[in-house]
């Protein structure tokens, strides 16, 4: 069996890449990115309306993105559009059609959205959702009603390594593993010791981790996310870096960082921000990538 669940078993370092869902109902574009990556990744993400902007469920394009190209899949579930009698409903949906790996996260509120106007429901927030998908695994719902079937979800969570206060970070991460989580993706690192760090302290959960990539576009970009997104911190001399170099800067460091965390990290994770050429502009000829996809 050669499944993203399995490989993280097997301890082989693994890549996936996020991929956003369409607004609308036309796959062509997302079929597309998931074959022109297949053969560097082992697993590619679905978002969830990211940012709160309403796009395709998630759990159907995972589906059929792993029947027409292969790949596996790891759809993304939040709480803010479902209650929990929803959230079970779209789980065993999602078993019932093949698509095993899941990612629960709290999500962003509506009035960062398209929707601003609408109501998020938050009956559970992301480790809830943990346990809810634990649950059915268990072949119980949230209620403790025994189910027909039991589900077999390989649950991811997401946790932050530059978080302000790291060690509370972690004990929400402890508590997310207490609850059934089976792996984690970390938010976007830009500096190798805060890898280091963060993975040293979370040893002992014995489980993967893989780090989030988030490649820089602009020095616009940088400055952006250095002084306005919360929870992510950009060194100051790559902010200088991709003010000289542009896009080569931003590129330069992601191969870095991915090169270096092979016998640190159980993966990556790269996050191109609806642009997959940057997919092949990190990983082309890169020798981690080439060994592993030997």
């Amino acid at each position: 069996m050669n499944c993203f669940r399995e490989k993280l078993r097997r301890k082989k370092f693994c890549i996936t890449v996020e991929l956003d869902p369409p607004k609308g109902a036309n796959i062509d574009k997302t079929i597309g990115e998931a074959n022109s990556i297949k053969d560097w990744v082992d697993a590619v993400n679905i978002a969830d309306s990211p940012m709160a902007n309403m796009r395709m469920t998630p759990i159907a394009l995972a589906h059929v993105v792993k029947r027409d190209t292969g790949l596996d899949t790891v759809f993304h579930l939040t709480c803010r559009d479902r209650n929990i009698i929803g959230l079970q409903a779209e789980l065993l949906g999602a078993a019932a059609l093949g698509v095993e790996n899941i990612l629960a996260i709290t999500g962003d509120p509506p009035e960062r959205g398209d929707h601003p106007g609408i109501k998020g429901v938050f009956e559970v927030d992301s480790t809830g959702l943990v346990r809810l998908a634990s649950s059915l695994n268990n072949k119980r719902d949230f209620m403790g009603n025994e189910l027909e079937k039991a589900t077999c979800f390989n649950i991811g969570v997401a946790v932050n390594p530059a978080a302000e206060d790291l060690e509370k970070e972690i004990d929400k991460l402890a508590h997310k593993v207490e609850n059934g989580a089976n792996f984690a993706q970390t938010q976007p690192v830009y500096d190798l010791k805060t890898a280091e760090r963060f993975i040293k302290k979370v040893e002992h959960l014995n489980i993967p981790i893989l780090i989030g990539i988030l490649p820089l576009k602009s020095y616009r970009m940088a400055k952006y996310l250095a002084e306005k997104v919360p929870g992510i911190s950009v060194p100051e001399n790559l902010i200088e870096a991709m003010r000289i170099k542009g896009r080569a800067a931003g590129i330069e460091a992601a191969r870095f960082l991915i090169s270096n965390l092979k016998d640190m990290a159980d993966g990556i994770h790269i996050m191109p921000v609806n642009e997959i050429q940057m997919v092949h502009e990190v990983l082309e000829g890169i020798e981690v990538v080439t060994r592993l996809r030997a």
